[in-house]
């Protein structure tokens, strides 16, 4: 019995090494940049899932953007014919670069958790390293937008506690975003930040109708947060890339998500940035 199990347990070992060296082989087969996985984290934007835990207790009950009939910009970077559609995406739609619970309209908060960015970025990293090293298989990580300081369930707290971000608000989430950057920065990684779409092509008051929410950020709270986030990563973290894929934004008929043209045409963006790059 004792011959018969080390038997076993070395071809166990010897199966496990060869798809180790298989998976290796193959990830080192990738010639370009290009043909590299690409890693995304973020919000709604970048995916339209919101988060369960091990409970199965979610933000919002876990619906899904547009009810599932919704092409996020991750899903949009896999159907890119440009890329060859490895994505690794980590995005939980309706996160904040912080972790938090959610906290429903008139409801409290619950135990439904988002996590945020540093956590997303951390396991997408995981995702593409090669085991007992770090030499990470991926050149791009894609860092969408977040909730911070949009609306009234952005903070972890009730709903009725909360208010529009201060400058000082709007700064510590913009050194939050920033951190993620050099985040990936140090683990070899180029992150590609994308600037908000204009306030004038949202309509930002039909979506705090429709979730209930306490409030959501006015034209000029909104400006004033996209031209901060817009001016300081291009001043503090200069070896990012910032692309205005949310140009000539149409949304879904939500007010406030990318319709399918839209995120098409913002992957297709990405993908050429990457291409030339």
């Amino acid at each position: 019995m004792m011959n018969i199990a080390s038997r076993v347990n070395k071809l166990f070992a010897t199966t496990m090494g060869l798809l180790m060296l298989a998976m290796v082989n193959a990830a080192f087969a990738a010639p370009g940049d290009v043909d590299k996985p690409l890693l995304v984290i973020g919000a709604s934007y970048a995916d339209g899932r919101l988060p369960f835990n091990d409970a199965l207790v979610a933000p919002l009950f876990g619906i899904s953007v547009g009810m599932g009939s919704y092409l996020s910009l991750g899903d949009a970077l896999i159907k890119d014919p440009r890329l060859p559609g490895y994505v690794i995406n980590e995005a939980q739609a309706g996160a904040t670069t912080f972790d938090r619970p959610g906290c429903n309209p008139g409801l409290g908060c619950n135990a439904g958790l988002w996590q945020g960015y540093s956590k997303q970025l951390t396991k997408a990293k995981a995702r593409v390293t090669l085991p007992g090293s770090n030499t990470v298989l991926a050149k791009y990580v894609v860092i969408s937008i977040a909730n911070d300081c949009l609306h009234s369930d952005a903070f972890g707290i009730p709903q009725y506690l909360t208010s529009p971000c201060t400058a000082s608000d709007m700064n510590a989430y913009v050194d939050r975003l920033i951190a993620v950057g050099q985040q990936a920065l140090n683990a070899g990684l180029t992150p590609i930040f994308s600037i908000y779409p204009a306030y004038s092509n949202l309509n930002l008051p039909l979506p705090a109708k429709t979730f209930g929410l306490a409030w959501i950020a006015d034209q000029a709270g909104y400006n004033a947060l996209r031209d901060l986030q817009r001016t300081r990563i291009a001043s503090e973290l200069p070896r990012a890339v910032q692309l205005d894929i949310w140009a000539n934004f149409q949304d879904m008929g939500d007010g406030l998500h990318p319709n399918d043209k839209t995120s098409r045409r913002a992957a297709a963006i990405i993908a050429q940035y990457i291409i030339q790059h």
